[in-house]
C-alpha cells in the first residue's frame, strides 16, 4: 500500500489489509470515484487514491504464507472496581457510522435526534436522561467513528470524551450484519481498559441472512457481554439496560480485562514503551498505558502532544521511535499497518470460532439496486429525476392542505371582524397577528412534504449514493466529495448543515463548505418561493421551484470555484465514503422527523415570527394622524385617476413607510417598491418573516379575508411617483425577488454558527457582505434581462 500517512491509516482501518478480498463494483459517471466491496461493505475511492492500493489475484495470494498466529488473550485476575453503590449511571454510545446508534439513543431517551443512513449525521454529542429499574441514566450519543485515531474531528472528539469525561459504561453499538469491520473499534476500546457492553444491533438482519453467531462465546473470549438489539423496533433495550446495571455494579462475571496479543515482537515494543509511560502516574490514572503505547507506535500526534507535558517525554519519544524503526524493519511494513493487521487478525480468529454463515450470493440486494441507481449513464439522470419529483410533490401535494388552512384563517378573520369592536386591538389581531402568522402557517404542508422526501432519501441510504455520483463534479469545482452531505442537509436548515462540516478533515474544505451552504435553500425560504410561484408562475410551479433550488446549487459550485482559486487553494484530501446497505425507511422515523420539523416551525411562528409581526404592525400603525383625508393623484400623461385610501396614506406615512421609502432608492433598480424592500429587511432574523411582513403590508381595506395573499400581490399597484397606477409585481420583478431571497444575507442563526464553527468573526461578516452584494447584482441582471425578454 502506498499513499500518505492519514490516508493509509484510514484505508487499513476500513479493512484494506493483506489477505482481504476486494471486489470492484462500478465506476461513477464522468470518471468519478470507484466503488469497492470489502468486508461486506461498499466503499468509494477516487481513482487517484485507488491506484495507491495494490491488489493481487486469488492465485497469487494462495502462494503467500500468512504470518503465524500467536494467540489472542492474556488472562488476568477478574477485575473488580471498589465503587460506591450509586444510582446514577453515565453511558456513552460509541459505534461506527450507520450502526443504529442514534436510533438506539432516541428509543432509550425518548429524544427525536435525526437519523440518517449515511455518515456524519451526529457531529456533536447529544445528552439525554431517563429513569429505569430504580436508576437514573445520563446517556450521551457520540459521533459515529471507525476508530479512535486523530484522523478526523469526530474520532478525536470521541476519544477526548472517553478520556476526559470518563463515562461509567461504554455501550459499543455494532452493526450485526458487518461484524468484522465494526469489531475493529471494539479492539481499541479493549486497549483503553474501560467497561464496555456491546449492543449487537440490527440483529434481525443477521437472522434473516441465516447467519449463526455464538455471541455468548465471543463475549466470554473478549470479556465483554453482548446483547442482541433491534433499536428501530425497541427489541432488546430492556435487556441492554439491565446488563448495564449489572456491569456497573460489578455483578457480570463475563467482564474482565484482556490484552490483545499482537505477537511477540510487538508486545516486546509495547512493554518497553509502557514502562516509560508508567513513570507518569497522573496520565496513567486516566488513560491506559497500553493504549498510549499503541498510539505512539501508530504515530498518533495527539498522544505525543498529551505526553509532551511530562518530564521524561524525550525518553518516551526516543523509545517509541526506536521500537517503530525496529518493527518496520522486521515486518517490512509501517508500524500502524502492522498493528491494524494484528487487530484484524484477532477479529478474524475470534469470528472463525463463533460465526458460521451460508455461502454469500454474488450480489446482495444493495448491489442490485446500485446497479441501476449508481449506473455510469443512468445514475445522474435518475438523481435529477428524484429531485424533480421531490419539488413537484412539495408544490402539488401541498396545494390541498394549503387551501384548507387558508379557509380556516379566513373563517377566524371573519369571526374576529364581525364580533369585535373596532379599535387598535382589533387592528393588531386582524392586520397584524392573524394576517402575519397566518400567511406563514399556510405553508407548513409544503415544508412537511419536502422533509418527507428528504427523510426517504436519507434513511434509505440513497443520500450517500448521491454523494458518490456528485463527487467528480464537486471535485472539479474545488469541493470535497463529503461536502455534499452538509450541502444537502442545508435544504432543511443551514445551521445544522454548517455544524455537519465538522466531518471534513481539511480546515480549508470546512470553511469553504460553510461559506457556500447559505446558497442551499433552507425550509425557511420555501414559503416565499411558494407564495410567489403561486401568484406569478402557476402553470409550471414544480419546474420553477426545482429551477430555484438548482440555481442555488450552481451558484454554490461557482462560488466555491472562485474562492478555491483565490482565498483557500485547498490541498486535496482523500475521498473515502462508506456506501451503507439500503434499508427500508421506517414509518416511525419519518413521522418523528416530520413531527419534529412541525414543532420547530410552530415554535418559530409562536416566537420570533410573532414578535416580528407585532413589531412590523406597530411600525405600520404609528404615528396616528388626527385627520386623514383621502387624496386623488392623477398622472399627467393619463386621464386615469388613482384614489389613495386613508389606510394606504396612513401606511405610507407610518414609521414603516418612512423606513421603506428611505431604502427604496437602493432597491428600485431591481424592480422593488418600498413594501418589498421592507419585507426583505424584516427577513434578516428569519426568512419566514418576509411572508408574514407581506401579510401585514398588503391588507384589504375592510379587514375581511376574502382575498388570498397571492391575489393581493397580483392586484398591487403603485399609488405615487411616475409609475402610479402600474402593477408593482411583474414577472421580471417577481423573478428578481425570488433570486434575491435565494442569495441574500443568511439568517442571524447561520451567521452566529459560521462565527462559532470558523472561530473568527471576520468570516461571518464576510458571509453577510458577499451574499448580499451578490444578491443585488444577480437580481439586477435578472430584472433587466427579463424586462428585455418579456
Amino acid at each position: 500500500m502506498l499513499g500518505h500517512g492519514s490516508f493509509r491509516k484510514r484505508i487499513t482501518e476500513m479493512g484494506f489489509i493483506k489477505g482481504k478480498e476486494v471486489t470492484v463494483v462500478k465506476n461513477a459517471p464522468f470518471k468519478g470515484p470507484i466503488e469497492f466491496k470489502i468486508l461486506d461493505y461498499n466503499i468509494t475511492l477516487r481513482r487517484s487514491e485507488a491506484k495507491l492500493i495494490e491488489v493481487v489475484s486469488i492465485e497469487d495470494a494462495m502462494q503467500m504464507s500468512p504470518n503465524a498466529y500467536e494467540g489472542v488473550i492474556d488472562m488476568e485476575v477478574l477485575k473488580r472496581s471498589a465503587r460506591l453503590q450509586e444510582k446514577t449511571i453515565n453511558i456513552a454510545l460509541v459505534g461506527n457510522p450507520n450502526c443504529g446508534k442514534t436510533t438506539l439513543f432516541n428509543f432509550l431517551s425518548g429524544s427525536r435526534e435525526h437519523v440518517g443512513n449515511y455518515s456524519g449525521v451526529t457531529v456533536d454529542s447529544k445528552k439525554a436522561s431517563f429513569n429505569q429499574f430504580g436508576y437514573h441514566f445520563n446517556i450521551y450519543d457520540l459521533p459515529g467513528t471507525y476508530s479512535l485515531t486523530a484522523y478526523s474531528p469526530e474520532e478525536l472528539y470521541v476519544r477526548k470524551f472517553i478520556t476526559h469525561e470518563t463515562p461509567d459504561i461504554i455501550i459499543n453499538v455494532i452493526d450485526a450484519s458487518n461484524l468484522e469491520r465494526n469489531l475493529f473499534l471494539t479492539t481499541q476500546l479493549i486497549d483503553m481498559d474501560i467497561k464496555v457492553i456491546i449492543a449487537l444491533n440490527m440483529y434481525d438482519e443477521l437472522l434473516k441472512n441465516e447467519i449463526h453467531f455464538d455471541y455468548n462465546s465471543l463475549g466470554r473470549l473478549i470479556g465483554i457481554p453482548f446483547i442482541p438489539t433491534i433499536s428501530s423496533k425497541g427489541k432488546g433495550i430492556d435487556e441492554l439496560i439491565q446488563k448495564t446495571i449489572q456491569v456497573y455494579e460489578d455483578q457480570e462475571p463475563i467482564v474482565r480485562h484482556i490484552h490483545i496479543n499482537y505477537g511477540q515482537e510487538i508486545e516486546k515494543s509495547i512493554g518497553l514503551i509502557r514502562s516509560k509511560i508508567k513513570e507518569n502516574k497522573p496520565i496513567t490514572d486516566k488513560m491506559s498505558s497500553r493504549f498510549l503505547a499503541l498510539k505512539l507506535m501508530e504515530r498518533d500526534k495527539q498522544t505525543s502532544a498529551t505526553l509532551s507535558k511530562y518530564k521524561n517525554f524525550e525518553d518516551i519519544y526516543h523509545t517509541s521511535e526506536n521500537e517503530i524503526t525496529r518493527i518496520e524493519k522486521l515486518y517490512n511494513e509501517d508500524s500502524e499497518t502492522v498493528i491494524t493487521n494484528a487487530k484484524y487478525g484477532f477479529i478474524s480468529g475470534a469470528l472463525k470460532e463463533t460465526l458460521t454463515q451460508k455461502k454469500k450470493p454474488l450480489k446482495n440486494r444493495s448491489d442490485k439496486i446500485d446497479h441501476l441507481l449508481t449506473h455510469s449513464f443512468l445514475g445522474f439522470p435518475l438523481f435529477i429525476f428524484f429531485m424533480l419529483v421531490t419539488f413537484f410533490g412539495t408544490f402539488k401535494l401541498g396545494a390541498y392542505p394549503m387551501l384548507w388552512i387558508e379557509n380556516l384563517i379566513a373563517f377566524i378573520t371573519t369571526m374576529v371582524n364581525n364580533y369585535m369592536a373596532d379599535g387598535m386591538l382589533k387592528d393588531m389581531l386582524i392586520n397584524g397577528i392573524i394576517d402575519g402568522t397566518g400567511s406563514v402557517l399556510v405553508f407548513l404542508p409544503n415544508i412537511l412534504i419536502l422533509f418527507f422526501f428528504i427523510s426517504l432519501m436519507e434513511d434509505s441510504g440513497y443520500m450517500a449514493r448521491a454523494a458518490f455520483l456528485m463527487d467528480k463534479i464537486m471535485h472539479r469545482f474545488g469541493l470535497h466529495g463529503r461536502s455534499f452531505i452538509p450541502l444537502v442537509m442545508g435544504f432543511g436548515c443551514n445551521v445544522p448543515a454548517i455544524m455537519a462540516t465538522r466531518t471534513l478533515r481539511n480546515p480549508g474544505d470546512r470553511l469553504l463548505t460553510m461559506l457556500i451552504i447559505p446558497f442551499m435553500s433552507c425550509s425557511a425560504r420555501l414559503p416565499v418561493y411558494v407564495l410567489f410561484i403561486s401568484a406569478f408562475f402557476p402553470k409550471n410551479p414544480g419546474l420553477v421551484l426545482a429551477s430555484i433550488y438548482f440555481t442555488g446549487i450552481l451558484l454554490a459550485f461557482l462560488t466555491a470555484q472562485v474562492f478555491n482559486k483565490t482565498f483557500f487553494k485547498n490541498k486535496e484530501t482523500p475521498f473515502v465514503l462508506e456506501l451503507p446497505p439500503y434499508r427500508m425507511p421506517t414509518l416511525k422515523n419519518i413521522v418523528v422527523h416530520m413531527w419534529d420539523k412541525t414543532q420547530q416551525y410552530l415554535k418559530k411562528i409562536g416566537g420570533i415570527i410573532l414578535v416580528g409581526v407585532i413589531i412590523i404592525w406597530a411600525l405600520g400603525y404609528f404615528p396616528r394622524e388626527n385627520t386623514i383625508k383621502a387624496e386623488l393623484s392623477t398622472q399627467n400623461s393619463s386621464a386615469t385617476e388613482i384614489q389613495i385610501s386613508p389606510a394606504t396614506m396612513q401606511l405610507q406615512n407610518s414609521y414603516l413607510g418612512r423606513i421603506g421609502h428611505f431604502i427604496e432608492p437602493v432597491m428600485r433598480p431591481l424592480g422593488f417598491d418600498w413594501k418589498m424592500s421592507v419585507s426583505l429587511l424584516a427577513g434578516l432574523p428569519a426568512k419566514e418573516i418576509i411572508v408574514s411582513t407581506m401579510g401585514v403590508l398588503y391588507q384589504e381595506e375592510d379587514g375581511s379575508a376574502t382575498t388570498s395573499l397571492p391575489q393581493k400581490l397580483q392586484a398591487e399597484k403603485y399609488t405615487s411617483g411616475k409609475k402610479v397606477g402600474q402593477m408593482v409585481f411583474t414577472v421580471p420583478a417577481a423573478l428578481a425577488f425570488l433570486f434575491f431571497v435565494l442569495i441574500y444575507f443568511p439568517c442571524i442563526g447561520v451567521i452566529a454558527t459560521i462565527k462559532n464553527e470558523s472561530g473568527k468573526m471576520q468570516w461571518a461578516i464576510f458571509a453577510m457582505v458577499y451574499t448580499t452584494s451578490m444578491a443585488w447584482l444577480i437580481a439586477f441582471l435578472v430584472f433587466q434581462i427579463s424586462r428585455l425578454i418579456t
